[in-house]
């Protein structure tokens, strides 16, 4: 049995993470700490188990197999950084940091001590996901020209059942969430068109502030590439549709997923722009949680090198968009890691 430590419960998902490590047959929760002391003992209270007001002493814990890192995202260069020093295998909560230089920080630290390290990214491993993927990989669309994926919510809007938006105040504040919709929501977009296309040349952003808080609640993201390729990726904290749906275009065909039935279709492209008919395309099955895939990895003291590179460029794709959104220029990527 991996018995399991939630460190903060300031992310929204903390909850389903704990919920997780409770019904999972393998691990067990045992142990609470969290930045602000009267959430987590409530917490703690809530599921039957000691809440440890100092972060050193519960790490210190020989109880403590592993630990969920859903703190402030200002917060996680500390906390990660004193996991990896403890030995304890970590199971963290997108991003990483909040830079490129600070991920890289703590991905040094994690490797250096040995540890099993996986980031919840779970859309990497979605049957739609995994289907344009391998649709892409085998040509199907030819030479990829555009991909647009967009996600949104209406947890920003101002509405008579929740006078402030149903997401936390914490998470419009700068100093803890270290930026808006798009290192937290937006990271989903992000991050799958990275897996289609690879690493940008450039980024680029607008941020939109339709609540009028301190951080965005909109956000469009455009990556360039050397061969005029682009991608697009949207998301939003005030789109009462809270719709998810992916497009990649080529110079051989499209492929398509999102409402109203979330399959994938793909439409081969036909002589000087005729319509050809849409097919539904094979969706394989999802993968495990990324919380599961976590615990295999723990259990059999692996690795996940694939997740962990993929989390990297997250961090230096979200902070490329945040450059870019507040100096109104395109961020050429390369130019963070030689800062």
């Amino acid at each position: 049995m991996i018995r399991v430590a939630i460190l903060s419960f300031w992310h929204v998902h903390a909850k389903d993470y704990a919920a997780e490590a409770a019904a999972h047959p393998e691990t067990e929760l045992v142990a609470v700490w969290d930045e602000e002391p009267e959430r987590g003992r409530a917490e703690a209270t809530t599921r039957g188990v000691p809440f440890e007001a100092d972060l050193g002493a519960l790490l210190a814990r020989p109880d403590v197999d592993g630990v969920v890192v859903t703190a402030p995202t200002t917060m996680h260069r500390e906390v990660l950084l004193a996991a990896a020093a403890a030995g304890k295998p970590i199971f963290a909560e997108k991003v990483i940091a909040p830079t490129e230089r600070e991920t890289r920080e703590i991905v040094a630290a994690v490797e250096a001590a040995g540890v099993s390290f996986v980031v919840s990214l779970p859309r990497l491993g979605s049957g739609s996901t995994r289907a344009i993927r391998d649709a892409i990989a085998e040509g199907a669309i030819g030479e990829p020209t555009l991909v647009r994926v967009r996600i949104g919510h209406n947890g920003a809007l101002r509405t008579a059942h929740d006078p402030e938006g149903w997401l936390p105040a914490r998470f419009f504040d700068p100093a803890q969430a270290a930026g808006g919709v798009l290192i937290d929501l937006g990271c989903h977009p992000l991050y799958l068109t990275r897996l289609f296309l690879g690493l940008p040349e450039t980024v680029g952003a607008t941020y939109g502030r339709f609540t009028g808080r301190a951080v965005e609640d909109n956000a469009v993201v455009s990556f360039g590439y050397a061969n005029g390729a682009l991608g697009v990726v949207e998301a939003s904290f005030v789109e009462a549709g809270s719709a998810f749906a992916i497009e990649a275009h080529g110079t051989a065909g499209s492929l398509v997923f999102g409402p109203p039935d979330n399959v994938v279709r793909f439409r081969p492209s036909g002589e000087r722009g005729a319509a050809s008919p849409w097919t539904v395309r094979h969706q394989p099955a999802d993968l495990p949680s990324p919380f599961a895939q976590w615990v295999d990895h723990v259990r059999t003291g692996t690795t996940a090198p694939e997740n962990v590179a993929a989390a990297v460029d997250l961090s230096a794709l979200a902070e490329a968009a945040n450059r870019a959104a507040a100096e109104g220029r395109a961020i050429p990527l390369s130019s963070l890691a030689a800062e």
